[in-house]
């Protein structure tokens, strides 16, 4: 399909009729990064021309659905809402080898998607999870691009902290588990018990292992050490964070432990975030948008309407 990478694409069945997500497909085509070309799935609500575009960055091992009841509270606000699949999820190509998965592949389909193939600006960003880890290093390499940030239950780590058992037991488990269950790691990171079909539409993107290479590499590409392949390249994210006086919301969670205090890094290094609203949303686990998703998208409504220009 795609040149020397060998690539994975979910069959359209396994997305029909998935609770609450009504959503059209929409496709852009990225470079592989080596010669080939990987389809990127996006859901692309409200309208086209609207001054305000409200980016959704999903994190592991989610992908768009984990924002269904998010997207038409947004679009309801009269904004431009796009929430795509990070490749290996979703609705989006599956590289099949876990070597073709690293942080800068990341950002850079991300950001050829994104803001090259859509040419999105005056854009609001919203990660969660690795959606800010990914999101973050676009904002802090193109802050032209954007109007605002929202960093909801997410961190840029740089390899230089402490890391607790807790979170070393992550990647572990995810490399030896012979099955990896996404759909209970979703549920398992949620303050509310899912419906078996909510925990079934986030197996969907996956018919069997092979097309979770992605899935599974991901706890392992988060820098845990300073010499990190990635953590160059976040250092001087958090440098241009440094400088990044724009609109910056913490809206993170109360029952976190994955990022709990991660939000003060935030709070001390970003300038943006002086003088903002910032949010604990109360209730909810890891997963916030299926916690709590009207107080996270009342959040984010609320700080477009405080940080209008003009």
């Amino acid at each position: 399909m795609c040149g020397a990478m060998d690539v994975l694409r979910t069959p359209d069945d396994r997305f029909e009729a998935l609770p609450g997500y009504p959503f059209e497909p929409h496709y852009v085509e990225v470079p592989t990064g080596d010669g080939g070309t990987l389809r990127v799935h996006y859901v692309d609500e409200g309208p086209e021309h609207a001054d305000e575009r409200i980016l959704l960055l999903h994190g592991e091992p989610s992908w768009s659905y984990l924002y269904r009841k998010m997207i038409p509270l947004l679009e309801g606000a009269g904004f431009r809402v796009i929430a795509p699949d990070l490749v290996g999820f979703g609705r989006s190509d599956k590289p099949a080898s876990r070597d073709d998965y690293t942080y800068a592949r990341h950002v850079e389909w991300m950001r050829a998607a994104l803001l090259e193939a859509l040419g999105l600006t005056g854009i609001t960003v919203v990660g969660q999870d690795w959606g800010g880890l990914i999101g973050l290093r676009l904002v802090a390499e193109h802050p032209e691009r954007f109007r605002r940030v929202v960093a909801a239950n997410t961190g840029l780590p740089t390899g230089g902290g402490r890391t607790t058992e807790a979170f070393l037991a992550w990647p572990r488990f995810s490399q030896e588990t012979p099955e990896l269950p996404v759909g209970r790691i979703v549920a398992g990171g949620c303050a509310t018990a899912l419906d078996e079909a909510v925990v079934a539409a986030y197996d969907a993107p996956f018919p069997d292992e092979r097309y979770k290479e992605g899935a599974r590499q991901f706890p392992v590409l988060v820098p845990t050490t300073p010499d990190d392949p990635a953590a160059d390249a976040n250092r001087r994210a958090w440098e241009a964070l440094g400088r990044f006086d724009k609109p910056f919301l913490c809206a993170f969670s109360d029952r976190d432990p994955i990022t709990a205090g991660a939000d003060r890094l935030f709070l001390e290094g970003v300038p943006g975030t002086q003088g903002q609203n910032h949010k604990t949303i109360v209730g909810a686990a890891h997963f916030l948008q299926e916690d709590q998703p009207g107080d996270l998208a009342t959040a984010v409504i609320d700080f477009v309407h405080l940080n209008t220009l003009g």
